[in-house]
């Protein structure tokens, strides 16, 4: 059976204490902290006094892994999900909410509801209508990342948020892996269009999936990851399989899933990944969120994304602890970090939403990326552990098909190319941003926005 340690029973204890006042709690804690056990054991508590309990997931995936750690805690339990022939006598049930949101009427009101993912539990999506039909169940919610693309807060479907350890508690615990981060962005986004927040799919994948872009990242992952197993996050369906294609053509054992996969076939393919017979495994938001498989080595990012929730659970596949596993890499071609941050950069959450004084979550964590070794480290920082140091750079780089170009200089009058080197020293937008209210321009944040763009499209021309 298995045990919690004590960071998880301190969470455990703050869930209970905010029950006492409230009857929906949500909990926040990173990913890998280990909330699919802490919910499995307050289910067996809750199971011995009699109550009955149902796990809301939204996966096949997250199925399986969910079930497994109920059996771990000897926990009886069936399953309500298309394909799935459980007992649904069973006081415990696993559920995926999509299937029980068309049955939920054959089913009577649990005393407990467990919501995994639970940042998608808004009144308008279909977590929030189901748990509006249990008025007086209990509510526990988790997520890593409790925000909304949209700015939502989560106060519709929860009264109080308590919160577990950060990213950085845990990797300075050794309950999370280091890691590095490299940004060689291949993916230019400056010109493509957003809709609903996010960027337009259509778009993206004319920009994504192109040979020069997978050749790139396939280099670059046998350069830092080897022969590392992998997840790449990919923009579409056909992007995925793609993406496969081109790493086994490159001579790496890799396989693509989606949804549209037969439950079994997907089952199979990730059971090969886990078990290190698949190297790469490539998906479209298929294993974005709470897939567990502590020996992913490193995360490969083709997919840009308007939203901080995607991409830090995308990186945090990557973050757990692994025997034999020393670090984590994250490949992140889609400059994902420069609109959002490091994964254990510290965050303020909040049920209230995601946009506090008209700022979007991510943009208060500036980084820089070196151009030489393409590493990520936090701005402010001087020089890089390849040895380059960034407050001397006077050159940009562009990506060109695959390919650094350097931009060839013209002669210019002294004072305008000073102007120039200290605006190339500010290397990302809060840099430039100061810089410009340095110089007294009237719009500080539209010329840094400016200059940010025109950078972008000297990497696509």
């Amino acid at each position: 059976m298995l045990t919690l340690f004590p960071d998880q029973q301190q969470l455990v204890a703050q869930i209970r204490r905010a029950m006492t006042r409230v009857r929906r709690t949500l909990a926040v804690a990173p990913c890998g902290f280990g909330k699919t056990v802490c919910f499995s054991h307050m289910a067996q508590r809750a199971l011995a006094r009699g109550k009955r309990v149902t796990i809301l997931v939204h996966r096949t995936e997250l199925v399986d892994q969910v079930a497994a750690t109920l059996r771990n805690f000897d926990v009886p339990h069936g399953v309500i999900a298309a394909g799935w022939y459980g007992d649904h006598r069973l006081p415990v049930q696993v559920a995926s909410v999509f299937t029980l949101a068309r049955r939920v009427g054959r089913y009577a009101a649990p005393d407990l509801v467990i919501v995994d993912e639970a940042h998608h539990a808004t009144s308008g999506t279909t977590w929030g209508r189901l748990l509006a039909e249990w008025p007086a169940s209990y509510v526990i919610g988790v997520s890593a990342t409790p925000v909304r693309l949209s700015g939502e807060g989560l106060g519709e479907c929860f009264d109080e948020m308590v919160e577990g350890p950060t990213t950085a508690d845990l990797i300075a615990a050794g309950r999370l892996s280091r890691y590095r981060l490299f940004a060689p962005q291949l993916i230019a986004t400056a010109d493509l269009h957003t809709r609903a927040g996010e960027y337009r799919t259509d778009e993206l994948e004319a920009v994504s999936d192109r040979p020069s872009v997978t050749g790139d990242a396939i280099g670059h992952y046998e350069k830092q990851g080897g022969r590392g197993r992998a997840v790449a996050f990919c923009v579409s369906v056909a992007h995925a399989h793609h993406v496969a294609e081109s790493f086994r053509a490159a001579g790496h054992e890799a396989v693509a899933v989606d949804g549209g996969m037969d439950r079994l076939e997907r089952r199979k393919a990730v059971e090969e990944f886990k078990a290190g017979r698949v190297r790469v495994l490539t998906s479209c938001a298929l294993v974005d969120e709470g897939f567990d498989c502590p020996g992913i080595e490193v995360a490969i990012d083709l997919s840009p994304t308007q939203s901080l929730a995607r991409c830090l659970q995308r990186w945090g596949r990557a973050l757990r602890v692994a025997e034999g596993k020393s670090e984590a890499v994250i490949l992140d071609h889609a400059g994902n970090c420069g609109r959002h941050g490091m994964p254990d950069d510290a965050r303020e959450w909040s049920l209230e939403g995601a946009r506090k004084r008209g700022k979007k979550v991510g943009q208060d964590f500036p980084v820089v990326t070196c151009p030489q070794c393409y590493r990520v480290a936090r701005a402010g920082t001087r020089r890089c552990e390849c040895g380059h140091v960034f407050v001397v750079v006077a050159r940009e780089v562009e990506t060109v098909a695959g390919e650094l170009v350097e931009v060839t200089k013209v002669e210019r009058p002294p004072e305008v190319v000073a102007r120039r080197r200290e605006q190339g020293r500010a290397a990302s937008l809060a840099q430039l941003v100061e810089l410009g209210r340095a110089r007294g321009m009237k719009n500080p944040e539209g010329w840094a926005r400016h200059v940010m763009a025109a950078r972008e499209a000297k990497r696509r021309a």
